[in-house]
């Protein structure tokens, strides 16, 4: 009998590339000539994985976003993997947003991978949720790389990663 080969799917931000791109998104802020005499600050909470981002009004919330979104970007960080909370007022007439870092893959999201998988006819092919990942093993190798990229055509409102392969 064939042994099986096996990946995981996982999904994952670098918090320290968040950090990175938090700092830089700052200086920009202070230096920029539309953000002089406003308030723009954010504020990054590792423990939590959270974002809170502060500014004078929703105008000058979105400008802070677009800047932070970029610095992400270029840090390699899936900006996917945010999840945007509501606009809500804070003292003093300001707006404040809270955007949550998407850690792992939720029991949910795990299930809709497993349906796609099954749904993609590939035969041998099993997919099992384990804590905030799946894993996925067949004893085909080619049958693995398939499963790669029918999940890359798929969205799942995540940013996936693939590895730990053995075979």
């Amino acid at each position: 009998m064939a042994k099986n080969s096996t990946f995981d799917i996982t999904s994952t931000v670098d918090l320290q590339e968040v950090d990175n791109a938090v700092n830089q998104a700052s200086k920009e802020v202070s230096q920029r000539y539309d953000f002089k005499g406003a308030t723009a600050e954010i504020d990054f909470s590792k423990e939590d994985g959270t974002l809170t981002l502060l500014s004078d009004d929703e105008y000058k919330l979105k400008a802070l976003i677009d800047v932070l979104q970029s610095k992400l970007i270029k840090r390699g960080v899936p900006i996917r993997n945010l999840d945007y909370g509501t606009v809500e007022p804070a003292s003093g007439s300001k707006a404040r947003q809270i955007i949550t870092l998407q850690q792992g893959i939720s029991t949910e999201k795990g299930k809709e991978i497993v349906k796609a998988i099954k749904n993609s006819g590939l035969k041998k092919v099993q997919a099992q949720i384990q804590d905030d990942q799946v894993r996925v093993q067949s004893p085909s190798i080619d049958d693995l790389q398939a499963v790669i990229a029918v999940l890359k055509k798929e969205d799942f409102g995540l940013e996936l990663q693939f590895g730990n392969f053995r075979s």
